[in-house]
């Protein structure tokens, strides 16, 4: 079988054409997907700071209803109350460790 030059040329830059059109289409298709993955998590960060923040507000507000309700003479508050509020202390205190451990920097108190 006689093949010339050209005809091996052409031979050879079919498969290597496919090839590269697979390659290329491979590498949009993974760069799709790695853009969604991003804007997921950032969607899930979002999520999540904003659950801390209600999870805070949340606190905060139990907090400061405990606070008064101790004030209240009737209200005969007994050991429970402050350790209550002693728990949610400790709790705001070691979230706050923990979102800056993880780099998470706004107000948590």
């Amino acid at each position: 079988m006689n093949v010339t030059i050209g005809e091996l040329i052409a031979l050879m830059g079919i498969p290597s054409a496919i090839t590269g059109i697979a390659v290329w289409l491979l590498k949009r298709w993974l760069e799709k997907r790695e853009k969604a993955a991003e804007e997921r998590n950032a969607a899930l960060t979002e999520i999540l700071v904003a659950q801390v923040m209600q999870n805070n507000a949340t606190l905060s507000l139990a907090e400061a209803t405990a606070r008064a309700v101790k004030r209240i003479p009737e209200a005969k508050c007994n050991g429970d109350m402050d350790s209550a509020l002693e728990v949610a202390n400790k709790m705001k205190h070691e979230q706050r460790e923990l979102l800056t451990k993880i780099g998470i920097r706004f107000a948590v108190d």
